[in-house]
C-alpha cells in the first residue's frame, strides 16, 4: 500500500496493472507483435524467393557457373550496363537542377501553386511511357529539331523523357527536405550577408537538401536501368533492352546478369548513400558571404 496525494491509500498492486496494463491491452499487443512478424516475413519472402529461383535457374546448365562465366566476358554487357549509369547520371543531375529551384521558388514564393505543381509531377504516372516516347518521336523527327535524326539527339530525347519520368519521386523528396527545413529564415540570413539567388541555392539549400537529393537519386537511377519502353523505341542499346535480347537466345546467361545488375545496382546505390553521409543535421550558411 501507498498513500497518494491527498487521498486515500493507493494499493501496489495498482502501479503493476498500469505498468503491464489489462491483459486485453497485452493480448492486442501480442496480436499486433505477431501480425508485424508474418508481414515482415512474408516481405522477406516476396523479395528474396525470386532472387533464390534465379540463382539456381542460372545454375542450371552443365558447366556450373557457366552462364556468370560468360556473363564476366561480355563486353556489350558492360557496355550497356556503363551506358545505363551515364544516362542515370545525367539525369539525376537535370532532374536536380529543375526540381530544386522550383520546389524552392513555389515554397518560398507561391505556396499557392503547391497542388498545381504536385499535380504536374504526378502525371508521369498517368501517361504511359509508350505515349510519352511516341510523342517525342512525333514532335522532334521533322522541323525544326530533328533530334531523332542523331545519336546525339536521340540521347537528348531519352535523358529529357527520364526527367519526367523521376518527377514524383523527386520532387517529393525535395518537398520533404525543404518543409523539414526553415528556408524563409536561411534565405534572409544569407541575404543579410549579400548572398544572390544562385548562392543562396548553391551554398545553402543544397547542401541541406542532399539527403533527400539521394533519395530521389536512388529511385531515379533504378527506373533508368530498368526502364524498356522508351529506350527500345529510341533505338537505345541500354541494359534493359540488352536483357531482353539476351534472353532470346540464352535463358541461363539473362538470368545470370540480372543477378549481376542487381548486385551492380544495388553496389552503386550504396556508393551515392556514401558520399551524402555526413550531411543530415548540417545547416550551412557559410559561403553565403
Amino acid at each position: 500500500m501507498s498513500v497518494g496525494p491527498g487521498g486515500p491509500p493507493i494499493p501496489a498492486t495498482m502501479y503493476v496493472t498500469q505498468a503491464l496494463g489489462t491483459p486485453s491491452r497485452r493480448r492486442r499487443r501480442g496480436l499486433g507483435s505477431v501480425l508485424w512478424w508474418v508481414v515482415f516475413i512474408i516481405g522477406v519472402l516476396y523479395f528474396f524467393v525470386p532472387l533464390v529461383a534465379t540463382l539456381l535457374f542460372s545454375l542450371k546448365p552443365a558447366a556450373f557457373g557457366d552462364a556468370y562465366v560468360s556473363t564476366v566476358h561480355d563486353t556489350e554487357l558492360f557496355g550497356a550496363l556503363l551506358y545505363s549509369f551515364v544516362i542515370a547520371i545525367v539525369t539525376v543531375i537535370g532532374s536536380t537542377l529543375l526540381i530544386v529551384p522550383t520546389a524552392y521558388w513555389v515554397r518560398l514564393k507561391v505556396p499557392r501553386a503547391r497542388p498545381f505543381v504536385e499535380f504536374v509531377t504526378l502525371l508521369p504516372f498517368v501517361v504511359p511511357p509508350v505515349i510519352l516516347v511516341f510523342g517525342l518521336l512525333n514532335t522532334y523527327s521533322h522541323p525544326p529539331l530533328f533530334l531523332t535524326e542523331t545519336n546525339l539527339g536521340n540521347d537528348v530525347l531519352m535523358v529529357c523523357a527520364y526527367i519526367v519520368l523521376s518527377f514524383p519521386y523527386m520532387y517529393r523528396a525535395v518537398d520533404t527536405g525543404l518543409r523539414a527545413i526553415d528556408i524563409r529564415s536561411l534565405t534572409e540570413a544569407a541575404q543579410s550577408l549579400g548572398a544572390g539567388w544562385f548562392k543562396i541555392l548553391w551554398s545553402v539549400i543544397l547542401p541541406n537538401l542532399r539527403v533527400s537529393i539521394l533519395a530521389g537519386a536512388f529511385l531515379t537511377v533504378a527506373i533508368v536501368v530498368g526502364e524498356f519502353t522508351i529506350a527500345i523505341f529510341l533505338g537505345r542499346k541500354t541494359f534493359a533492352p540488352f536483357l531482353s535480347i539476351l534472353g532470346d537466345h540464352d535463358p541461363y546467361e539473362q538470368a545470370a546478369v540480372t543477378l549481376v545488375s542487381f548486385g551492380i545496382t544495388w553496389l552503386a546505390m550504396g556508393l551515392i548513400g556514401l558520399v551524402g553521409r555526413g550531411s543530415r543535421a548540417r545547416i550551412q550558411v557559410a559561403g553565403a558571404h
